[in-house]
């Protein structure tokens, strides 16, 4: 392959992966940009430098990175090619000012200029004091950050601010890929494109409101960094926060980024906070010890990682939100390891009827809609309705549940990577789809006061079995008033 000059690369676009042979930018970040190229969606004069300590040749790299897409795919051979025509490789060390203006020189004059940082965020500050100093922080620069932004509201600070000293706010992405996936855009469109749903969409109608984020995998090599994070920062500061926000979220005045996320902010803002008066009552802190999940044995949580830990692996609450759209209706939220199901789940339960008219045989049959928004494994939106069924009865009209089926995937159809929209949206400069920064601390501010009510109210982890759905006091947290887990 032809080496390209700097007189070839003047006003090409540039993306640069900063931790490129890292395992998000191998199996998430570089085949979603293969799947661009198979639709021809990249920009036509996209350059891609992927950026690692490790020692690698450009053409080593595009070997490895061959071999990745092989593993998920099987490989187009014309995209394939495309593909590795764009691709690049530089081995330094970013965190340092000479590692920088190698990347620069690497890059050389060039237009619109995007560097994802698929990175630790404890680096980011370092990273971006070097790119500055290099001259990589311009106008026509966006940096695309992964989470966790900092592991508490102090923390988020320091790193937002070391980011926003060296770019505008407008050149941030900040990445929740579940905001990526077509099955929580749906959402948006189900809400506010429709006459349907909106006026039944608030306590007049709706019981309560379920999120679920399951996991069936153990914490595994991840163990370093998710005994400091746990489930509380780890998961549901960010996934389930966000799935909350676009679910109760009041209607923006357009579909444009700011609009979208003034009216999450608002939301994260009217979270009541947890004390310790109601932490033990409404949330359930679990840890995981021996058990099975799908027919094998796995250890519990504290041999895995080999040592004494009051880290949290399963976290469910009752999350209350304070305004007159939403008073009085419990949202459900749990997130956990080793559980018995791979699950992403939001589940809308409205209200029964207000009074039955078929008789005592249907009124048992009877059950209130439900609107189930499925994210993984699969994407569907199913509205469980009542309707007749079929036959005749001396008992009267017999009625039954079924469900009506608002987005199945096309038959056949590759289901897409999250990572393609967004990075589509970056592209783009279309930050709609992206976490802006009081977003983001706000979220740590909830996250905080539930972590300090569980010092104050002493709080420990209670144990569960893995491949069960948690420990029994998360029943017992949405049982009240007939209510159960969608399992």
């Amino acid at each position: 392959m032809a080496k390209e000059t700097n007189a070839d690369q003047t006003g090409r676009e540039v993306l640069v992966l900063l931790g490129g042979a890292g395992d998000l930018a191998l199996r998430m970040l570089l085949p979603s940009l293969y799947f661009l190229e198979v639709d021809r969606l990249l920009p036509h004069d996209l350059r891609i430098v992927g950026l690692a300590r490790h020692d690698h040749t450009p053409d080593s790299y595009r070997k490895l990175v061959r071999e990745q897409l092989g593993k998920r795919a099987t490989v187009e051979e014309s995209a394939w090619n495309r593909l590795a025509a764009r691709l690049d490789y530089l081995s330094v060390d970013i965190t340092k000012e000479e590692g920088a203006k190698a990347l620069a020189d690497k890059v050389g004059p060039h237009g619109d200029l995007v560097i994802y940082f698929a990175l630790s965020p404890s680096l980011y500050g370092s990273v971006c004091t070097a790119l500055q100093s290099a001259g990589l922080t311009g106008p026509r620069t966006r940096l695309v950050l992964e989470k966790p932004i900092g592991k508490d509201f102090a923390s988020s600070c320091v790193i937002n601010g070391a980011v926003g000293a060296v770019v505008d706010e407008s050149q941030i992405f900040r990445i929740d890929h579940y905001l990526g996936k077509e099955t929580v855009q749906n959402l948006t469109a189900l809400r506010f494109g429709n006459v349907l749903f909106e006026p039944l969409w608030d306590n007049k109608h709706i019981d309560h409101v379920q999120i679920t984020i399951a996991e069936t995998e153990k914490v595994g090599e991840r163990w370093p960094y998710y005994d400091e994070y746990g489930a509380l920062r780890d998961m549901l500061q960010n996934h389930l926060l966000q799935l909350l926000c676009l679910v109760a979220m009041e209607a923006p005045s357009g579909f444009d980024p700011d609009a979208v996320r003034d009216e999450k902010v608002k939301v994260l803002r009217s979270l009541r906070p947890f004390t310790k008066a109601n932490v033990a009552h409404d949330t359930v802190r679990g840890q995981y010890v021996a058990g099975v999940v799908e027919g094998t044995p796995r250890e519990g949580y504290l041999e895995e990682v080999g040592k004494a830990s009051r880290t949290e692996t399963f976290v469910a609450m009752k999350v209350d939100i304070d305004n007159w759209r939403w008073a009085g209706v419990p949202f459900f939220l749990r997130t956990g390891k080793n559980l018995p199901d791979r699950r992403t789940q939001i589940v809308v339960q409205f209200k029964p009827v207000p009074h039955n008219i078929f008789g005592s045989a249907a009124q048992a049959e009877t059950k209130a809609n439900r609107l189930v928004i499925d994210l993984q494994p699969d994407e569907d939106i199913s509205l469980t309705v009542m309707t007749k069924r079929p036959g005749l009865s001396e008992e009267g009209m017999r009625l039954q549940s079924l469900p009506l089926s608002l987005a199945m995937s096309a038959a056949g159809s590759r289901r897409r990577i999250a990572y393609e929209k967004l990075l589509l949206d970056v592209f783009r400069g279309d930050r709609t789809l992206f976490v802006r920064r009081d977003e983001v601390e706000q979220a740590w501010k909830f996250v905080d006061g539930v972590s300090a009510a569980w010092a104050e109210a002493k709080i420990e982890p209670a144990p569960y079995a893995a491949g069960t759905w948690g420990p029994h006091s998360a029943t017992a947290l949405i049982s009240p008033q007939g209510r159960a887990w969608n399992e």
